[in-house]
């Protein structure tokens, strides 16, 4: 039996333009010029009007001067896209830079990647075809640290598959020691950090401390890591002196010699900051960056259409599909710039109330000083939805007088001190850093006696969490930070 009824449903869905603008606000500077310009690629209604500058006064004045018809088939009001598109009216004030601003492009030189010159190197070796190509497969498998992590047997085996050449681990060894571990810089081509930092040794002049110091590293290579020197000197038969330049000759070395090099893979990474915070006068100044975006316009064969079909007495359905077209892409083209509007509204406003927040970090610079601030914060003070605070904390950065930073390194969260006041994590972090830094390294302080200090300065935090936050700094434990 068929039965009729009527159901209601609120439904919340975002409009194609609200998408598009979530996706503009999560993109740093250098992503959203990348975005610019292939949207510039597949609109041809929008234009950067470099090369029609000097006409868009005439161009305007035309349109303005013309009658006001409409087209009958699609009701399309010509002279409201050719006046609006004009204009490039998202440009907001931070795009405008005089000759004599302080801000300039920082040209930098391209470079050799590090496995390009380690290719380079192997040409200066007299080898002959099974070891060039053994040679070439190991240069291809070091990482960008510069290690070897394979297994020989396993590098025998992809010489087989892929080079089609069979060898065996005696010969690939051979290689390796002879022509890879003599590459600069030295130590590339280990397949462990003990044998990079023999190999470095080994190309030293030899003297009474390095000889000791690779005999260390051969045969007491843990207790080393481990920094047990009691048992060093009781195995070595060393003093305490001795052992302490050997600790000094060894700490010299590059445990990385791959990313020590100046032409590494990622020849520059440049990064562009998205604020500008100064301090002028005494007072903070913020700056969005945005001076790469370029003015977009409706293009000048577009207006020629439009004034074509707009004087044309005969008005056919060729004529009228084209213009349908037309009016499709400049739609697009209006909403993509009012997208581009409302992020650099967006991006400013969310970034002057997180300046505002934490005036006096950004005024002073002393960590100390950053409140505890979570997203739900700026987004109340805002009206916002914390996903779009999210969205521009993630992934931008703000330059400021104490260097570059990502801007979701100021939010952080709460916990009482010991008079009930609401402390930042952040600054008890730092805290607990200045503490580590100045113990005495002899003797450095467990996780138990850094959570007793830091109870005696006013931050009643347990060990675990002490240990939490020591990980978190990237500071070992106190065993390991222990110096002879």
């Amino acid at each position: 039996m068929l039965k009729q009824s009527l159901q209601y449903k609120l439904l919340q869905k975002l409009s194609p333009q609200q998408i598009q603008l979530m996706k503009l606000i999560q993109l740093p500077t250098q992503a959203f010029e990348e975005r610019l310009k292939q949207e510039i690629e597949e609109n041809p209604a929008l234009d950067t009007g470099k090369d029609t500058s000097d006409t868009d006064d005439d161009f305007s004045n035309e349109y303005e001067d013309a009658g006001t018809e409409k087209i009958e088939a699609e009701d399309i009001n010509i002279d409201e896209y050719l006046s609006d598109d004009e204009i490039p009216n998202y440009k907001t004030q931070a795009n405008n830079y005089s000759s004599d601003d302080e801000e300039k492009n920082v040209p930098y030189a391209a470079g050799t990647s590090f496995h390009q010159s380690l290719v380079n190197q192997l040409n200066t070796f007299n080898l002959d075809e099974e070891e060039r190509a053994i040679a070439d497969f190991l240069v291809g498998s070091i990482d960008d640290s510069g290690y070897i992590r394979r297994e020989i047997i396993d590098l025998v085996d992809d010489l087989a598959f892929t080079a089609n050449v069979f060898t065996t681990e005696e010969k690939v060894v051979e290689v390796l020691k002879k022509v890879i571990h003599t590459l600069d810089p030295t130590g590339v081509g280990a397949r462990d950090l003990k044998e990079c930092l023999i190999i470095q040794l080994k190309t030293k002049e030899s003297n009474i401390v390095r000889s000791l110091a690779i005999e260390i590293l051969e045969n007491a290579f843990d207790h080393f890591v481990k920094k047990h020197y009691k048992k060093l000197q009781e195995k070595f038969n060393i003093s305490e002196d001795e052992l302490k330049e050997i600790n000094t000759e060894i700490s010299k070395l590059n445990p990385k010699p791959g990313s020590s090099y100046a032409g590494n893979n990622k020849i520059a990474e440049q990064i562009v900051p998205d604020f500008s915070i100064k301090i002028i006068d005494g007072e903070l100044d913020l700056t969005l960056n945005a001076r790469n975006a370029p003015e977009l316009h409706v293009s000048r064969e577009y207006n020629n259409m439009l004034k074509g079909y707009q004087e044309s007495s005969t008005k056919s359905k060729s004529q009228k599909d084209a213009v349908f077209f037309i009016k499709q892409k400049l739609d697009a083209a209006k909403w993509f710039i009012d997208a581009i509007k409302q992020r650099q509204q967006t991006l400013l406003v969310t970034m002057n109330t997180i300046m505002h927040y934490q005036y006096d970090y950004f005024l002073t610079g002393d960590e100390r000083k950053l409140k505890p601030m979570i997203l739900k914060d700026i987004a109340d003070k805002i009206n916002m939805d914390v996903s779009t605070v999210s969205r521009v904390a993630n992934s931008k950065y703000v330059s400021t007088p104490y260097g570059t930073k990502l801007i979701k390194e100021f939010f952080s969260e709460s916990m009482k001190n010991d008079q009930g006041e609401d402390v930042s994590t952040r600054e008890i972090k730092k805290i607990l850093e200045t503490v580590i830094a100045e113990e005495n390294k002899k003797k450095p302080l467990t996780d138990e006696k850094l959570s007793g200090i830091l109870k005696e300065k006013g931050y009643p935090i347990a060990r675990r969490t002490v240990a939490k936050y020591r990980e978190q700094l990237d500071l070992p434990v106190a065993r390991l930070r222990k110096e002879i």
